[in-house]
Parts: structure tokens; C-alpha cells; sequence
């Protein structure tokens, strides 16, 4: 079994990529906060089809949790991600501390802005998370520079607003968004999941089962009708929000339409556990 070997800082991180390059070979990263599943392999696994050699980094970015969120116990165990990504195509994990992403101190740090779409959805219940993440995921790009950014679609407006800011700094990188990989019973793989008693989990599977129905219909109007009569079925499963929107712009789209793609987004607590979920549609089929 081959575990791949663990960069501490940036430096040393550097000196293998440049290694790597200077040789020819192209380089692909994935971003994650760790407790890593099989959603993760994918990404590494697409990462690796995009390029020569893969960094995978683990960072629990303290920038993108918000007052009362789970930063403190967010799941870590460095030894045991760098285990999950025995035999994957993971060629070094960086693992740096928060002094190493932000050395001026993470309070001292300037924010990368997210925007007006920074603030909607899921920005709206979580203040200044997207700034947060994009703040992590630019500097962690000044490090690797890589070839390649690979990240799950279940994030769906985190992949949005990165390959926005990608394009707005002018940075030569190519960002690649994977399917969700979903359990056997359809819901959504995600560290958070572990948070999930048996009652809970079976009230979560509402989420898949009303994206399955949405995506049954002719227009945006008759997706969110028939995906909300599935998340009402259980008063336990507490919805957040509900929303079509355009994959191009992530506005949501008129109600009126009838023809083309939209993309539904959805957000939800079972107990203490908050999900997130997508699906795209296409209408008018």
C-alpha cells in the first residue's frame, strides 16, 4: 500500500512541484478540508486524467466558518485521510497550518470579496463564508499553481463563484467540477453526513427523492412545486431554501420558462445537521 507523502509548508510544497514541472509534467489540485469519502476520490481520480501528478490538500479553513458554526469539531485526522488516499493517484498531500496560508495572522488577513452572489443562498445563511473560501482557495492557487482545479459539483455555488474569481484574477488554471457521488440510498456523500442518526438519515433522503421529482418537469414553476411537495412530507427535515436558477449566472430564472437548463439548488437541517444538494434540469424535454 502507498501512501502518499505529506508536505508541512509551502516551500516544501514548492520545491516538489517546481521539480515537477521542470520536468515537463503538469500538475492538478483538489482542495478539501479532509475526512475525506469516496466523493473525494473521484476528484482525485479526475484530477489525475487531467494531468501528470495531483496535490491534494487538507486544510480546515478557519476563514469560512461564521459564530456558532462547527469549526472547533470539524472532523480531523491527517493519518487517516493520507490512508483513505492509499493507492489513488495522489502524488503529495499538503497539510499546512493556518499560519502558513494567512502569515499575517487569520484576523490580519484580506479577504478575497465574493460579491453580491456571495450573499444569496448560501451566503445568506452563512455571512462571509464564500469570502472565506475564496480567500483559502486563491492563496492555496499561489501555491500550487497548478494546471488544473478540480471540485464536486455539490458545491455548487462554491464552483461557481471560484471559476469566477479565477477568471477575474486572470489566473492560468482550468477549473473542472465532478458529479456528486451519492451513498446507495441517493443522498449526497459529505463529511457532515457522520452528524446523521438512522432516524435522521432516512428523513434526509427527502433531499435526493424531491431533486428525482424536479427533475420530471417542463418548467422551473413545476420542478419547485413537485420538489417541495417532497421536502414538506416530514416537518423534522427543516428547509432553507428552494431555488432555480441559470447555471451561467446562478440569477434564479423566471418562472415562465419553458425550455432549456436550470440548475435546482437546495438547502436543509435534519436535526443538527445541515445538507446541501443539486441537480440540473433540463426543460421543455
Amino acid at each position: 500500500m502507498t501512501i502518499p507523502p505529506v508536505a508541512f509548508d509551502a516551500e516544501e510544497l514548492h520545491d516538489r512541484v517546481a521539480s515537477w514541472k521542470s520536468g515537463g509534467l503538469t500538475v492538478a489540485f483538489v482542495p478539501t478540508m479532509g475526512s475525506l469519502h469516496e466523493g473525494h476520490k473521484a476528484l482525485v481520480s479526475t484530477a489525475s486524467a487531467q494531468a501528470d501528478r495531483v496535490v491534494v490538500s487538507i486544510f480546515v479553513n478557519p476563514l469560512q466558518f461564521g459564530p456558532g458554526e462547527d469549526f472547533g469539531s470539524y472532523p480531523r485526522g491527517l493519518d487517516a485521510d493520507r490512508g483513505f488516499l492509499a493507492d489513488t493517484a495522489a502524488d503529495v498531500v499538503f497539510a499546512p497550518t493556518p499560519a502558513e496560508i494567512y502569515p499575517a495572522g487569520v484576523d490580519n488577513t484580506v479577504k478575497v470579496p465574493a460579491g453580491p452572489l456571495g450573499e444569496v443562498f448560501e451566503g445568506l445563511a452563512r455571512p462571509g463564508h464564500f469570502d472565506g473560501m475564496l480567500t483559502v482557495v486563491s492563496r492555496l492557487l499561489e501555491i500550487v499553481a497548478p494546471a488544473n482545479l478540480v471540485m464536486g459539483r455539490k458545491d455548487a455555488q462554491q464552483v461557481f463563484l471560484v471559476q469566477e474569481m479565477v477568471e477575474r484574477q486572470g489566473l492560468r488554471c482550468t477549473v473542472t467540477s465532478v458529479d456528486t457521488v451519492r451513498d446507495s440510498d441517493g443522498l449526497a456523500l459529505s463529511s457532515r453526513n457522520a452528524h446523521l442518526s438512522q432516524r435522521e438519515r432516512v428523513i434526509a433522503r427527502a433531499i435526493p427523492r424531491a431533486l428525482e421529482a424536479a427533475g420530471r418537469t417542463d418548467s422551473p414553476e413545476q420542478a419547485l412545486t413537485l420538489a417541495s411537495a417532497e421536502l414538506e412530507i416530514d416537518p423534522a427535515l427543516v428547509l432553507d431554501y428552494l431555488a432555480v436558477v441559470d447555471p451561467a449566472t446562478f440569477i434564479p430564472l423566471d418562472q415562465g420558462v419553458n425550455g432549456g437548463e436550470g440548475l435546482m439548488i437546495v438547502a436543509a437541517t435534519v436535526g443538527t445537521t445541515r445538507l446541501i444538494d443539486n441537480t440540473r434540469l433540463t426543460f421543455g424535454h
